[in-house]
């Protein structure tokens, strides 16, 4: 049996370890691959684990012997999974591994908007601290997160996490979701319709799948609904939010900052409006990037893999 691995870098470059899947056949692993050289890697290949690298029906139809595909992944949209499932092949992916380490991301965004604490720390350096006539000064103004109203755009694993850390900040929290669950164990939680929550939150945060309802959503006149001054965080999928919108949201001063970890072309083209938007703070991906995050999701990929072995996928997405 052969296994291939199509783009095992982002996964683990190098601090974990592989050694699992070479003791249950032939495998060949790749850092990358690209577009031109997927079906000649896995021309023979009986299962592919793949990341972001995609597996279209063009593809697929040139692949005769792949059995099964397995995810590095929670999203599975690079895969053609209709094909596959026509074809009897699953596809498994990678669920609720990286809930708390996208909670933590979400509001290490949020309090670098209210807190400026890397502004702050280079102002020290460059000795405008030693030069103050005060034993304290702020170059911009501050805020404190209690009190201050979150609205959550999509309520699952991550948005509930993510209301657990603002409950503890003492926040309001207002969601909105396609599944309205019994939250009535929460203080300060209500459950809201869009209209309401653009007019209520302080500070906007999306974890919602995305889908032809999510996509663009937060556009200009989801913007032009909310509060003057608000706070836009999405650590979600990049189409969720329309750049040239929010850009232009933040330049105006509508919007007071945003925080972003996707965007729609990851790595972005050097035209993407966001980059030079005023107060824009954007990370690349990593909010699933820490070590333990990824050790979960390599142990997560084992399981799937050896249960294909054993006749009974598990965390299939296409049944």
């Amino acid at each position: 049996m052969k296994i291939v691995i199509l783009d095992s870098f982002a996964l683990n470059p190098g601090d974990l370890s592989w050694d699992w899947i070479k003791r249950l056949g032939e495998c060949e692993i790749y850092d990358r691959t690209p577009a031109d050289k997927v079906i000649s890697r896995c021309g023979d290949a009986e299962i592919i684990i793949t990341n972001k690298t995609p597996l279209p029906k063009s593809v697929l139809e040139k692949l005769p012997s792949v059995k099964f595909i397995a995810l590095e992944s929670t999203g599975y949209n690079v895969v053609d999974t209709e094909y596959c499932k026509e074809r009897g092949i699953p596809v498994s992916n990678i669920p609720s591994y990286s809930t708390d380490a996208v909670a933590q991301l979400t509001f290490s965004l949020i309090l670098e908007i209210t807190n400026a604490v890397a502004l702050h720390s280079e102002s020290v350096k460059s000795g405008e601290w030693s030069a103050c006539p005060d034993f304290c000064y702020w170059k911009i103004p501050l805020s404190e997160l209690s009190g201050k109203t979150l609205g959550i755009v999509g309520f699952g694993q991550i948005g509930m996490r993510v209301a657990d850390i603002a409950e503890a900040f003492h926040m309001n929290v207002i969601a909105v979701s396609g599944h309205e669950t019994d939250q009535t164990r929460r203080k300060n939680f209500r459950w809201v319709n869009m209209e309401n929550l653009k007019k209520e939150a302080d500070i906007i945060s999306f974890h919602c799948p995305l889908n032809k309802n999510t996509e663009g959503l937060c556009n200009e006149e989801f913007l032009n609904g909310c509060k003057d001054g608000v706070i836009i965080i999405n650590t979600s999928r990049g189409p969720v939010v329309d750049e040239k919108a929010l850009a232009a949201a933040l330049n105006s001063g509508k919007v007071k900052g945003a925080g972003v970890d996707v965007l729609s072309c990851e790595p972005p083209k050097k035209d993407n409006p966001l980059l030079t938007a005023a107060n824009c703070f954007i990370t690349p991906h990593i909010a699933w990037a820490g070590f333990e995050t990824r050790e979960r999701l390599m142990n997560i990929l084992e399981s799937n893999v050896k249960a294909y072995l054993n006749s009974s996928p598990v965390n299939v997405v296409n049944k």
